[in-house]
């Protein structure tokens, strides 16, 4: 009744959903060269063969299913991937990223009939591959319709999800009967996804362990380090509204004691480089802006790195990180990344997005959690001040992201009647 309902409700929606496009293109949301993808018109051709359509949503997604397009191209010298993301900063990613030619990128389309219809009228994927829990249902149900095999991946679940599906559990039901199974990053989401109707639910771990480290341009990392020298460096990385504020107090304190300290400061969206810009400037902060060619000096307090798929530099450069997103209800951000370069991490107390990894990093003694914005200086300086608790820190939380890097592989065993009914292997 509710999935009909829907169908009906986008046919008539159209329209809005151009008008949408449009004001999303305008905020650089939407590329318009590429616009023909959202609406189910691809113009590259279907490559000949074996297709896996893998759907990340964004950045965070598509980075944790880089080691399982890997291995999947390695099971099938025939075998190409589609990877569909939905926002311009994720596109950007899997261009530099994926193991090109034979996994490439598009944009998934956007939940309207037509749209939908043409994009799998033209990529006709043998299996289908959904990560974590964004549900478009014109999109699972025509796959359900179209009969491909489709499973589940790194599927997360929150509590709140939960409870708005269990409200209507017939649709529930019927939409996520797509899924052949569920492979969820822990034993609790597998429960909550069995409830809601697909029976063939596990706990497989969680994919972004099994990420290889951040990759980093040597030359500009040696160059960046160099104008750096010795100075005492910290990141607030992947900042989102709100935080830079922190970001700024945070390091006028520090400098009160440490008035040689750096702040690395890294907006989670590139293009509010500007705006972080401005309240720099109204701070009385001395800058230089990574977007402008902007490189740092000796009388700079911090370094505004607002540009993409740099991270790997970023934690690199820092031996402590504050991980954005935890200090404002946004959930935070993967503290695995920093982990694996040996960036001892800080974080606030908004972590539900990696509430699992960051529990079980604290609980070796991996991270350090603040319970505001008022601890943070004070914090930093404490990892700043001395090397040794600093390295310990940061390899307890190095060996547990090593420990669970199997993920992948569990990931692929569990897959593997799907590949086979798929022809993939």
């Amino acid at each position: 009744m509710l999935e009909s309902l829907y169908r009906g409700l986008t046919r008539l929606a159209g329209p809005a959903v151009h008008r949408v496009l449009d004001r999303r293109a305008v905020r650089g949301k939407e590329d318009p060269d590429r616009r023909h993808e959202r609406l189910g018109q691809p113009k590259i051709p279907r490559p000949a063969g074996r297709l896996v359509w893998l759907h990340a949503a964004s950045v965070g997604e598509s980075l944790a299913v880089l080691p399982l397009v890997q291995h999947l191209l390695s099971t099938d010298a025939g075998l190409s991937i589609l990877v569909t993301t939905g926002t311009v900063t994720s596109a950007d990613l899997m261009a530099r990223r994926l193991p090109g030619p034979r996994a490439f990128h598009q944009y998934v389309p956007v939940d309207l009939s037509a749209a939908v219809d043409g994009f799998l009228a033209h990529w006709r994927p043998d299996l289908v591959l959904w990560v974590e829990s964004e549900f478009w249902p014109n999109l699972l149900s025509a796959i359900r319709r179209a009969g491909i095999p489709c499973a589940l991946v790194n599927a997360r679940l929150s509590e709140k999800s939960f409870r708005n599906w269990r409200r209507f559990p017939r649709t529930a039901r019927r939409l996520l009967s797509v899924f052949g199974m569920a492979l969820a990053q822990t034993a609790l989401e597998a429960d909550r996804l069995r409830a809601l109707g697909i029976g063939d639910s596990r706990a497989i771990g969680n994919l972004k362990y099994s990420a290889d480290p951040l990759p980093v341009e040597e030359g500009a990392l040696a160059d960046v380090r160099a104008r750096i020298g010795t100075r005492p460096v910290w990141t607030f990385a992947s900042t989102h509204a709100g935080e830079e504020a922190m970001a700024i107090a945070a390091q006028r304190e520090l400098r009160r004691t440490r008035p040689d300290a750096m702040l690395l400061l890294v907006p989670r969206h590139p293009d509010r480089g500007q705006a972080v810009a401005e309240m720099l400037s109204v701070a009385g902060l001395s800058f230089a802006r990574r977007s402008s060619g902007g490189q740092p000096g000796a009388g700079d307090d911090v370094y505004l790195m607002d540009t993409l798929g740099e991270m790997g530099l970023v934690f690199r450069l820092a031996p402590v990180t504050v991980m954005g997103g935890s200090f404002v209800p946004v959930g935070g951000h993967n503290p695995i990344e920093p982990a694996l370069l040996d960036s001892a991490v800080i974080h606030g107390p908004h972590m539900f997005n990696f509430a699992e990894v960051a529990a079980e990093m604290q609980a070796a003694g991996g991270l350090l959690p603040v319970p505001g914005p008022e601890g943070i200086a004070a914090a930093v300086d404490r990892l700043l001040s001395d090397p040794v608790p600093r390295r310990t820190q940061a390899e307890a939380a190095r060996a547990v992201a090593l420990r669970n890097a199997k993920a992948v592989d569990r990931v692929m065993l569990a897959l593997g009647p799907l590949l086979s009914r798929a022809g993939i292997g």
